[in-house]
């Protein structure tokens, strides 16, 4: 009798350490006290664009990237496109070269129908692509459709302020849609940190010359406003060795006499070479043979002191947050020789 109260007593105390043991695994998160679960990554992110607030799907799938101020940094994180404007990109572009990725050709005739093909959870509208904006909204009405444009323009109040707020605020939030926010932040400490070593190169007052070549010929980039050059005027300060009424923001530049650009004997000349990476030109002039061989220069402080500090090769169809950084720690290194 008493081995079978004992027996009794030993199944119920079984029982109850079962029943606790359980208890505590449900408390402390499977037996690991104090542990909290993973956070669950968020299903979409709400952004600022050029026009508002959109939610935006994050690792959104069927991408289409028109902006050409995104391709590179896209590119870099690995992530996956459906379209792109591939008449538009550099040739080396891993999304040129991926037959998979499809082309929406130029912005002059872009082929619309095939963002609609790929049935987008996001598109990325920018630059030269942001005209067609309400016609992309339409076109895929469930889709995402952000505006990453940046306005430095000559209606522009402070281009030089826009431009690096503009692709400071575009990495930032292509690091939240895409899940790169640690990425995303150091892209911009660097891009930040090249600045500043820019501005202090800078002495205040040499005087600068920015100019386009294309097509053998030489183009006035004028301060303040337009794409790469102009804005950077007011970025670091400088000071121009000539001014022009009326001048554009023509991405070929305006057209000024080569004795014009000698009689203001820059300190520094500043080229962007237009043609180097687009491949549809057959015969190219590089931007440095135009200015080696024009002999009204030859005797301009810039070019007898060698102080000619040429944009990288791909700017004019990648003007990504890198792009900048590294024209901004070449011109730092130049001006602080």
């Amino acid at each position: 009798m008493k081995r079978l109260k004992l027996t009794i007593f030993m199944a119920i105390l079984v029982l109850v350490l079962a029943a606790c043991n359980n208890s505590g695994n449900i408390a402390g998160n499977n037996g690991n006290e104090g542990e909290a679960d993973e956070p669950t990554p968020p299903a979409t992110v709400e952004v600022t664009d050029a026009h508002g607030t959109v939610v935006v799907p994050v690792n959104p799938k069927n991408i289409v990237a028109l902006d050409n101020r995104t391709f590179e940094t896209l590119a870099s994180w690995g992530v996956k496109v459906a379209a792109v404007p591939k008449t538009v990109m550099t040739s080396d572009s891993t999304y040129v070269t991926d037959e998979s990725v499809q082309n929406i050709g130029n912005h002059a005739e872009p082929n619309l129908e095939i963002i609609a093909a790929v049935n987008p959870e996001l598109v990325i509208v920018g630059q030269r692509f942001t005209n067609y904006y309400e016609d992309i909204k339409k076109l895929v009405p469930n889709a995402a459709v952000i505006d990453l444009n940046v306005d430095v323009s000559k209606e522009a109040a402070s281009p030089g302020e826009n431009l690096v707020n503009g692709l400071k605020e575009t990495t930032i939030t292509l690091g939240q849609i895409f899940d790169k926010n640690v990425e995303a932040k150091q892209l911009v400490a660097d891009f930040d940190q090249a600045i500043e070593k820019a501005k202090s190169a800078y002495n205040g007052t040499d005087k600068v010359m920015s100019v386009i070549v294309s097509g053998g010929n030489i183009g006035f980039s004028a301060p303040h406003t337009g794409r790469v050059w102009g804005p950077l005027y007011d970025i670091f300060g400088w000071t121009p060795s000539l001014g022009v009424d009326d001048s554009s923001t023509h991405d070929q530049g305006d057209e000024i006499s080569v004795e014009a650009i000698a009689q203001s004997n820059p300190d520094w000349i500043f080229v962007l070479d237009r043609d180097a990476p687009i491949s549809g030109i057959t015969e190219k002039v590089p931007a440095q043979d135009v200015i080696d061989n024009a002999p009204a220069l030859q005797n301009i402080t810039a070019v007898t002191k060698g102080q000619i500090v040429y944009a990288p090769a791909d700017t004019y169809l990648n003007e990504s947050i890198q792009t900048f950084l590294e024209l901004f720690e070449s011109i730092a290194t130049s001006l602080a020789k």
